[in-house]
């Protein structure tokens, strides 16, 4: 999953993909390099991100959507608003990746009678604040469970149990220690039916790691992904799609000589 933010302040590239033609010339680009999809996101989630308004999110998203309509590979957006929700989905979107898990009825009522996938994600608290003091009893438990209930609501709502993913969500209220127990731990969440996608790229957890900023974390990016996808991950949220698909496809090789 190749990420296409459209925002001015997202950590890593905020700013770089504002204007839409340059951000479709990106999204082609990433096609080229190997991306199965695409993840647009029009409201940065970085720890201490303020709230988009849905106007505004909308005004991003559109001409980008509707240029990339058929490029090939289908398009996430990562949103966590049901009215942009509903939006893009009319505007041809194939996933809704919402960070706030589809906590809410109007979320899941955005999705419910479409034909969309949607990933569930864990976020603790809000975008704002959720890095101010995370806690957990045991940080996979909770997130597994926390998951288990979000998607059994969605299933209920009458989403089919294939149209659904869920995501952990790496650096969404955890410290480093939470997210290294839970990508050690993926396992754990691979065993609901669902797959599991993980975020990693570039992330702080990287950085605080290897002590590399932000434009330097490809390589331990790549060692987290690997272990990600060992441990059980289906799809991964990065940056950096051809480094990605060239350390996939030397593992992928590695596994199947096993």
């Amino acid at each position: 999953m190749g990420i296409l933010n459209l925002t001015p302040d997202s950590f890593s590239d905020g700013g770089l993909r504002l204007d839409p033609t340059v951000a479709v010339e990106a999204a082609h680009r990433m096609i080229d390099e190997g991306a199965d999809l695409l993840d647009l996101g029009a409201e940065s989630t970085r720890p201490g991100a303020a709230m988009v308004p849905v106007e505004e999110e909308l005004r991003r998203l559109e001409p980008v959507l509707k240029a990339l309509r058929e490029c090939g590979v289908p398009l996430s957006v990562d949103t966590r608003k049901p009215e942009v929700m509903r939006a893009v989905i009319d505007l041809g979107a194939d996933m809704i990746n919402d960070v706030a898990g589809f906590a809410s009825d109007d979320a899941i009522d955005a999705v419910r009678g479409s034909s969309v996938a949607c990933c569930v994600m864990h976020m603790q608290g809000e975008p704002q604040f959720m890095q101010q003091a995370p806690v957990y009893e045991h940080v996979v438990r909770d997130v597994k469970n926390i998951l288990a209930q979000r998607v059994q609501r969605l299933h209920s709502a009458g989403v089919d149990m294939r149209r659904i993913v869920i995501d952990p969500g790496i650096g969404f209220g955890k410290t480093l220690d939470h997210n290294l127990s839970l990508l050690a731990h993926l396992h754990d969440l691979s065993d609901q039916g669902v797959p599991v996608l993980i975020g990693v790229s570039r992330k702080s957890m990287i950085g605080a790691l290897t002590g590399r900023s932000v434009d330097a974390r490809l390589s331990g990016s790549l060692a987290a992904m690997l272990a990600a996808v060992n441990a059980g991950a289906r799809l991964v949220r990065v940056h950096d799609v051809a480094a990605t698909r060239d350390a996939l496809t030397v593992w992928n090789a590695i596994q199947r000589a096993v």
